[in-house]
């Protein structure tokens, strides 16, 4: 598909940083220096304007105080994320909730519905996190690109199809604690994007699903399979 000067950069897991066409740098869920997948080249991030978190868990928000204390940057997520942040010292923080939306750095930002569990190991206790959500982000130039964030497949990705028409959607693969290819595949047909990007696969042996299981059941959508590192 054509981005038009939108710069999308896989970072392996469900971690994307994302390059407006007017220069501004958004990291969704930030978990680079743990995380296996992502490239050495990649962990130390050197420019951040906004950042999107999904939920609490860790291979998700796992770098999200350093980072955000170290840049600044314009914090989204949902209000009991956001608490627990700023209480780390995350300042910026922009708490919203489902159906909101909201202008963020270049970019609209509307948080819509996750199917999956959400806390954050805080120490030895399990800190109540709300709820897991999905962005659908907006963009000067036009385009539309929804993050699902971890999530089973729901009936109401037919209604994001219908209010945002996301022109790309990124969503999970990879079995045991989201969506397999299964259903991937039935999402895919609920929000009828052209351009597919399989994230949350293969980052641990127990995520077992692959992008060209998921492209074998939907052959009339563009399965974009990226490399962690790989900028489209």
């Amino acid at each position: 598909m054509n981005l038009k000067g939108l710069k999308i950069t896989w970072l392996g897991h469900a971690t994307f940083r994302l390059e407006t066409p007017g220069g501004k740098t958004i990291l969704i869920d930030p978990w680079v220096m743990g995380n296996p997948m992502c490239p050495e080249s990649e962990k130390n991030i050197k420019k951040l304007d906004v950042m999107l978190c999904t939920h609490g868990h860790f291979d998700h928000i796992g770098d999200a105080v350093e980072i955000a204390k170290k840049h600044s940057p314009a914090v989204v997520g949902i209000p009991e994320l956001c608490g627990w942040l700023e209480k780390k010292g995350v300042k910026n923080c922009s708490g919203m909730n489902k159906g909101g939306t909201q202008t963020v750095g270049d970019v609209r930002v509307t948080m819509v519905h996750a199917d999956h569990s959400c806390g954050i190991y805080d120490g030895d206790q399990i800190v109540y996190a709300g709820e897991a959500c999905g962005y659908v982000i907006e963009f000067s130039n036009g385009v539309k690109v929804y993050h699902a964030g971890d999530t089973n497949v729901f009936g109401d990705m037919a209604i994001i199809h219908d209010l945002y028409a996301p022109d790309l959607a990124m969503i999970p693969i990879g079995d045991h604690y989201t969506m397999s290819p299964r259903e991937a595949a039935y999402a895919c047909k609920l929000l009828k994007c052209k351009t597919v990007i399989p994230m949350h696969f293969g980052t641990f042996p127990v995520l077992t699903g692959k992008p060209g299981d998921l492209q074998k059941l939907v052959p009339g959508t563009e399965i974009v399979e990226m490399k962690p590192g790989q900028t489209l």
